[in-house]
């Protein structure tokens, strides 16, 4: 499988909103699937004024590595796409914070999912280093019930506390 179709992330709970103050870009996102399956996800997104279906294969045993192809499409289709996705679509707010090299991708999830921020960010091999801002919390990778797709099965605020 060519290496660049394998996303190698983690991911994170965040503590507090400090990352607000450090993020430098905001948008945000509605997205459905059209199936939630594990091994093979697929999931249309609307994310500012761009539009995109996603490819996702099952994970490595860690949760840190999997298949991932995205294509940009247009808005208009992307909007029509999401008519005929599962029920449960994920709406989210996303700030792009930097870190050191890298980006971390911040989302504060709304509606059914709302009290829930999730933090990624995306490595090149599974053993590269990254700084750890004050706000990351518990590391949640490889922890399905995190994962978009089983977020619109099953939302945050449904789980016992």
């Amino acid at each position: 499988m060519k290496a660049d179709l394998i996303e190698t992330e983690r991911k994170f709970l965040v503590t507090s909103l400090d990352f607000k103050k450090e993020a430098f870009k905001k948008n945000r996102i509605v997205q459905g699937f059209l199936t939630t399956d594990p091994d093979r996800t697929v999931r249309i997104r609307v994310n500012g004024e761009k539009g995109f279906i996603t490819i996702k294969g099952g994970s490595n045993n860690k949760g840190l590595s999997r298949f991932e192809w995205e294509k940009e499409i247009e808005t208009c289709e992307a909007e029509e796409l999401l008519k005929l996705c599962l029920p449960g679509k994920i709406e989210k707010f996303r700030y792009l914070v930097r870190s050191g090299k890298h980006t971390f991708e911040v989302d504060e999830f709304l509606n059914e999912n709302y009290g829930l921020v999730i933090a990624e960010i995306e490595l090149n091999n599974e053993r590269e280093g990254f700084n750890t801002p004050s706000w990351l919390g518990k590391e949640v990778t490889g922890e399905t019930k995190y994962y978009n797709s089983q977020l619109s099965l099953k939302p945050f605020n449904s789980w016992k506390k």
